[in-house]
């Protein structure tokens, strides 16, 4: 997996290429926090070149989420294809996860 982060203000874009799993979880998670730290409050996550996400890679996201919302901030995902759409929907993280179909819905939620 390889992911680029674009941040503008206090907005970070992360694009999620390939799979988040238990051997790329914690550079993913420790990238996106140097950015909280930096500043950035609003962490849009674009899985639209991703399709799968481990149970490993899934509790990298809880973690996240918990320290962006203690920072101020929010975690927002999109570009979730019918499986990991599915997959948040059953383990019941769409509730802790807003989930847009595009980047621009994402961004316009603010």
């Amino acid at each position: 997996m390889s992911f680029v982060l674009d941040r503008r203000d206090d907005v970070l874009m992360v694009d999620v290429e390939g799979q988040l799993v238990v051997t790329n979880r914690q550079d993913f998670k420790q990238a996106i926090l140097d950015e909280v730290e930096l500043g950035a409050r609003t962490v849009v996550i674009d899985f639209t070149q991703s399709g799968y996400i481990d149970s490993s890679g899934l509790g990298a996201l809880v973690s996240l989420s918990k320290r962006v919302r203690d920072a101020g901030g929010d975690v927002r995902l999109t570009g979730l294809n019918e499986d990991l759409r599915r997959l948040f929907e059953l383990t019941r993280l769409d509730q802790l996860f807003p989930l847009y179909a595009t980047r621009a819905d994402a961004l316009s939620a603010r």
